[in-house]
């Protein structure tokens, strides 16, 4: 049953907060095929189609594909859009990805990261949404609960930016924050709908006063020119994205930028990692700075568009960092968030010595303890001046 909440501090599960952002924007349609860990996504917003608590057309399809199929097709329709997913339901709608971004259609999508197949695991990493992250959707990544609610709402002006128009994702570890309660303060439906805005859709199909095209035949001569003006699009998101959360933190006193630093000003070593897994480093770093020691954290929250300039800018004066991912590229290379991190940093003359780990796949914990290891062999990084392994898994 959905949770019926007010504005003020409530406690929450993940995928109830983010439902009930859903109910809040209040979307024209939802195409929907629910699947573990955001099951309770798609139970608790149906359950306010079915009291008449939003205005949403909700579509039941027999798969994945098929809901984002639907997605595309009430997109292109003119309609604002929203789904959710998890794991091998996003890996179901791989083809349709693609033809969402390719058609430049904000839809938002709440991915629950979970592990794809095989061997089955239900529990959470991010292979899902990193397989999925040169697709061309925008991704934001959430820590907490409160900050998946808001980065909800976030999506949906970035989406739907006249400079951007591309779908997005708003990821969060599956069980870790999609079940787990957390105290958070909630916004009054109206100053959702006054932040989010009415939908203006861009060449709708409906609109027949206007006719045009979607997904037609391209041949050499034109193909190359749409994706250009795609990866301008998703080049433009960026400034986008920070246009909407300096309005956000303006409205609602609730401050959010392209990452999140902890104790970095200062700190001769950091550990850059994604989603409820800073939390967790958060605690060794305090553990460490009581022993004098210089660690501190970066956690990127918009990973795409990557925002490298500024993560390169926020990282030029550390002296080592480990880039931990919670997904592997199976490339032989390190995890996806590794690589692009050490790119970022290539150009630097003075730039930190730089490993990777791959850490908690299909959920296995990753402990404080886990942190505290890391920054050590930072250190001796430090201390030595080499990188010793350059790549390698943890909490095995």
């Amino acid at each position: 049953m959905a949770i019926t909440a007010t504005k003020g501090q409530v406690g929450l599960t993940g995928n109830a907060a983010v439902a009930y952002a859903m109910k809040q924007v209040n979307p024209d349609v939802f195409p929907a095929y629910p699947i573990t860990p955001s099951t309770a996504i798609v139970e608790d917003f149906s359950s306010y189609v079915a009291d008449g608590e939003v205005t949403t057309e909700l579509i039941t399809v027999e798969s994945e594909h098929s809901a984002m199929s639907a997605c595309i097709g009430a997109s292109a329709a003119g309609a604002r859009v929203m789904t959710a997913t998890s794991s091998q339901g996003l890996a179901l709608m791989w083809e349709m990805l693609y033809i969402a971004s390719g058609m430049r259609l904000p839809i938002v999508l709440a991915d629950v990261n979970r592990a794809l197949s095989a061997p089955i695991n239900i529990h959470c990493d991010h292979s899902d949404s990193m397989g999925a992250r040169d697709s061309g959707w925008i991704q934001l990544y959430a820590e907490t609960v409160q900050e998946a609610y808001d980065n909800t709402f976030m999506a949906v002006r970035i989406a739907e930016h006249a400079k951007v128009r591309l779908p997005a994702m708003v990821c969060f570890d599956g069980f870790i924050t999609s079940h787990a309660i957390e105290n958070i303060s909630l916004l009054e439906d109206q100053e959702i709908q006054d932040f989010v805005g009415a939908y203006k859709a861009e060449n709708p199909m409906l609109d027949t006063d206007n006719p045009v095209t979607y997904g037609a035949m391209t041949l050499p001569d034109a193909y190359i020119d749409f994706k250009y003006q795609q990866s301008q699009a998703m080049m433009r998101a960026k400034d986008a994205a920070v246009e909407v959360m300096k309005d956000f933190g303006k409205r609602f006193g609730r401050e959010y930028g392209l990452f999140d630093t902890y104790r970095l000003e200062d700190a001769d070593t950091a550990i850059v990692i994604l989603n409820s897994a800073a939390g967790t480093t958060k605690v060794a770093i305090d553990e460490l700075r009581k022993q004098g020691k210089k660690v501190g954290l970066l956690r990127p929250r918009l990973f795409r568009p990557f925002p490298w300039q500024e993560m390169v800018e926020a990282l030029k004066n550390v002296k080592a960092v480990a880039v931990l991912d919670r997904a592997d590229s199976m490339n032989a290379f390190g995890g996806p968030l590794f690589n692009e991190v050490r790119s970022a940093l290539y150009d630097l003359d003075q730039r930190p010595k730089i490993f990777g780990r791959t850490y908690g796949l299909g959920g296995r914990d990753y402990k404080v303890k886990d942190a505290v290891a890391v920054f050590e062999e930072l250190s001796r990084v430090v201390e030595t001046g080499k990188v010793e392994t350059l790549l390698k898994y943890i909490t095995l």
